[in-house]
């Protein structure tokens, strides 16, 4: 219980500081470099997420071909092996 109020005081004591920094105009231009810096971070990780989506979408797109042309070339086979053994 005791950890639990000092978390709880960690953060209201992070919230008044900030509300303080902030009202600094050197405070608010770091929290303005701080909001770029994460906007930039995150429009970086973004962007990777949906290059690899992309990427991942290409291979299962050619193993999606790949399989088709497997069953289809499967399908000729047995119908030529079930005709060959009907002529017999």
């Amino acid at each position: 219980m005791r950890s639990l109020v000092w978390f709880a005081f960690g953060i209201v004591g992070g919230f008044v500081a900030a509300h303080l920094v902030n009202k600094d105009p050197r405070g608010q231009e770091l929290f303005a470099q701080l909001d770029s810096r994460i906007s930039e971070f995150t429009d970086r990780m973004s962007d990777a997420y949906h290059e690899q989506e992309t990427r991942l979408s290409e291979i299962v797109d050619d193993v999606k071909g790949v399989a088709a042309s497997a069953s289809t070339s499967l399908g000729t086979a047995a119908d030529a092996a079930r005709s060959a053994s009907s002529s017999d």
